[in-house]
């Protein structure tokens, strides 16, 4: 595992994983929130170069995000793709605890952009991005593994595996 792509809808978990994969497997790691919100939560210029310039790396962990400007990019040049398919439940339950606390905290996430709760109202909000595109996500998904046979799937269906797999990654205990 030296080029790792991590997929799941938005509150699955990519983050978490990709920073314990960083630093047990002492891999690189590349946010690509991070790299694509701007000021205002616009586009950086500079995302798609970016992500191509790391990517072309021989090390990296990721999250598997952006396919309207990345297309295929990240799956062509993975070795390995970590699928996190949780149930809907559980992917609400981590999407909407993780707004409330940025709302409330009204912690900086990326190049000065915070989230409030006035912006639950937008459809593109991740809580309702989660909701709204979560089996259109599960659906693009196996079709990106059936158009990349070669890649290492690892499928990991609930938090329990989750937890279980990353132990076995990381050497920690798993929490119950």
């Amino acid at each position: 595992m030296d080029r790792v792509l991590i997929s799941g809808i938005s509150g699955s978990g990519k983050t978490t994983l990709a920073v314990a994969l960083s630093a047990a497997l002492k891999l690189p790691r590349f946010e690509l929130d991070a790299l694509h919100h701007g000021p205002g939560w616009g586009k950086r210029p500079e995302f798609v170069s970016d992500v191509e310039a790391f990517s072309a790396g021989p090390r990296w962990v990721t999250e598997d995000q952006y396919h309207g400007a990345l297309g295929d990019l990240l799956w062509r040049r993975a070795d390995t793709v970590i699928w996190l398919d949780l149930p809907r439940s559980a992917i609400m339950l981590r999407v909407v605890r993780r707004s409330i606390v940025r709302a409330v905290t009204r912690r900086e996430l990326w190049n000065g952009n915070r989230e409030s709760f006035r912006d639950w109202l937008d459809a593109g909000h991740p809580i309702r991005w989660a909701w709204s595109q979560y089996e259109r996500r599960r659906d693009e998904t196996a079709d990106r593994i059936t158009r990349h046979p070669d890649l290492r799937v690892v499928h990991l269906r609930t938090s329990g595996e989750v937890r279980h797999w990353r132990a076995g990654i990381t050497g920690a205990r798993p929490a119950p």
